[in-house]
């Protein structure tokens, strides 16, 4: 093990994290996502410190392919704008930078200080060291450096990893109070990880528990959404309901959510979520994930329903259950259409108003800001095709010199490709 060193503000030396090596840390290569890994080798190129952060260095530590590459740097978000062909700011009171891709979005954040300007931007950029320390949990505050492999730990992450146990870098006092959406988060990491929280984690969220309450109907939509994917829905809403979280998310079906049938629905929803993780199942969608949630709560007390009346009391239903979640209503159509017809019974026609057609670019804060940035991509992309064009006219290369160049530059990935 390395230790990294700074000085302090009277030139003292001070031990500031210990580094790992890739013999130390055995994150696996092949795990790796080669857009990240081409988004990290330009930044660096730069001048620029740049790092895989978050969840995505936890996932890998337990053998994991992580679902988000986040990336941490130095570089400001303007300067990632000027470097990166396909990068979108996003944010007001923090501004980050989205790398979009045809299948994925790349996020990418600018150390923080963790300090707050006088008018609330947030936009007052640190050190890495620094930007360590304003993280949740210690098991999500780790960077690695894919160039060199190593492994920077700031807040003794990995010792937590050695005694499989969730600590919080914040004070628990102010975190839970900062962001009262971090208490889910802590049960959710535990139950995915199979990690314990540590008693003052524990006791914190029993705590703060209420300041859930004020947390906006989008982020626990979100909050579900990612729960019911996670394979783990089953264990995190029966930890939820133990730490008395789950009502502020789920009112009306926290009342229900211990029941046998209910048990076993999600259950089943899990093992058809990890199967499709392993490519071994098809995928389930959030209409099949609502279905599962519900299922066995939905009942009929007018048998001489029409079929129109019929979907139309399950739709109904399914929006009270889920309260105050706000999935869009073609998700709780498809779930009402789907259940229905798994119980036998026939549903209208063109009762599931079509789907707006698939987002060509994929983006992680939801459907008005994916409008903004297809509508702002497609011109940037049209124009940055133009300019290609015209910078490739001219002379064309010898045959043999042609193959020999593509050859020696053979693109890793597709955002490489472009660069080339």
């Amino acid at each position: 093990m390395l230790i990294r060193y700074k000085q302090d503000e009277q030139g003292k030396t001070l031990p500031v994290a210990n580094i790992y090596t890739q013999s130390e840390h055995k994150i696996q290569s092949q795990l790796l996502d080669k857009d990240a890994l081409w988004a990290i080798k330009k930044l660096q190129a730069s001048g620029a410190e740049a790092y895989l952060v978050g969840g995505a260095v936890r996932d890998l530590l337990l053998g994991n392919i992580p679902k988000d590459f986040d990336i941490a740097t130095s570089a400001s978000p303007r300067q990632i704008q000027r470097m990166f062909w396909n990068a979108r700011i996003i944010g007001k009171r923090f501004k980050l930078v989205h790398l979009v891709f045809k299948d994925k979005v790349l996020e990418v954040s600018t150390f923080r200080s963790g300090e707050e300007a006088m008018d609330g931007n947030n936009n007052i950029f640190g050190s890495i060291d620094q930007d360590a320390k304003r993280r949740d949990f210690s098991i999500n505050s780790l960077y690695y450096d894919p160039s060199n492999g190593q492994l920077l730990d700031f807040n003794h992450a990995m010792d937590d990893f050695k005694k499989r146990r969730i600590s919080s870098i914040i004070d628990l006092d102010e975190s839970f109070e900062e962001d009262p959406v971090r208490m889910i988060r802590a049960i959710k990491y535990s139950v995915s990880t199979g990690f314990s929280l540590r008693w003052n984690v524990r006791m914190a969220i029993r705590k703060y528990s209420n300041e859930l309450s004020r947390v906006s109907t989008s982020r626990l939509t979100e909050e579900v959404n990612k729960i019911l994917g996670s394979g783990h829905s089953q264990k995190i809403f029966n930890e939820l309901k133990r730490y008395k979280l789950l009502v502020f998310m789920l009112p009306a079906f926290s009342l229900y959510s211990t029941y046998p049938q209910v048990q076993a629905s999600l259950k089943d929803l899990d093992e058809r979520v990890q199967a499709a993780k392993q490519g071994k199942g098809a995928d389930v969608v959030l209409a099949d994930m609502l279905m599962a949630l519900v299922d066995p709560l939905v009942v009929f007390t007018d048998e001489q329903m029409t079929a129109d009346q019929r979907f139309k009391e399950t739709f109904r239903q399914i929006k009270v259950l889920i309260s105050p979640m706000t999935p869009s209503n073609y998700d709780v159509e498809l779930a009402s259409e789907r259940l229905l017809a798994q119980r036998g019974f026939k549903t209208p026609r063109n009762c599931v108003r079509l789907q707006r057609p698939a987002n060509r670019i994929p983006n992680r804060r939801g459907p008005v800001a994916q409008r903004k940035v297809r509508s702002e991509a497609a011109g940037e992309v049209a124009s940055a095709t133009k300019k290609r064009r015209n910078r490739r006219r001219g002379p064309k290369r010898k045959p043999e010199l042609e193959g020999q160049q593509l050859q020696q530059t053979q693109p890793q990935s597709s955002a490489e490709a472009h660069d080339l």
